[in-house]
């Protein structure tokens, strides 16, 4: 007589969710990370953590959405220093970058929807 065996476990099981309190620390994390790492917080963030919930789902991508926006606006800054202009772009690009960071961290930690003024969505 032979044992049953049982069935193999899956090795890829679907992620579990995140926690309210986890969403929240996580959205902010990846807010204030633009500040020092441009792109790669939201990036990996978005990556990593789009299937925990739909809370750091919205704001993974929506931050991710804002970064790659100014990494455009940095390059074109970059380009138009030639003639001048691009220092003043680049400036404004990096103040708003500072200043829309912490606003969009505060509202994550606060539990509330945030999305940035000025963003080109290439991510829902």
């Amino acid at each position: 007589m032979s044992e049953a065996t049982p069935p193999p476990a899956t090795p890829y099981q679907a992620p579990s969710q995140l926690s309210p309190a986890d969403e929240k620390l996580w959205a902010t994390l990846i807010h204030i990370g633009g500040i020092l790492f441009s792109f790669l917080p939201a990036l990996i963030g978005y990556i990593v953590l789009k299937d925990r919930g739909p809370f750091i789902r919205a704001h993974s991508a929506t931050a991710l959405n804002f970064q790659i926006t100014l990494a455009i606006a940095y390059f074109v800054g970059g380009i138009l220093t030639i003639i001048g202009i691009g220092f003043l772009i680049l400036a404004a690009a990096g103040i708003l970058n500072i200043v829309f960071c912490i606003i969009a961290a505060v509202a994550a930690n606060k539990g509330e929807w945030y999305s940035y003024p000025l963003t080109i969505k290439f991510l829902n």
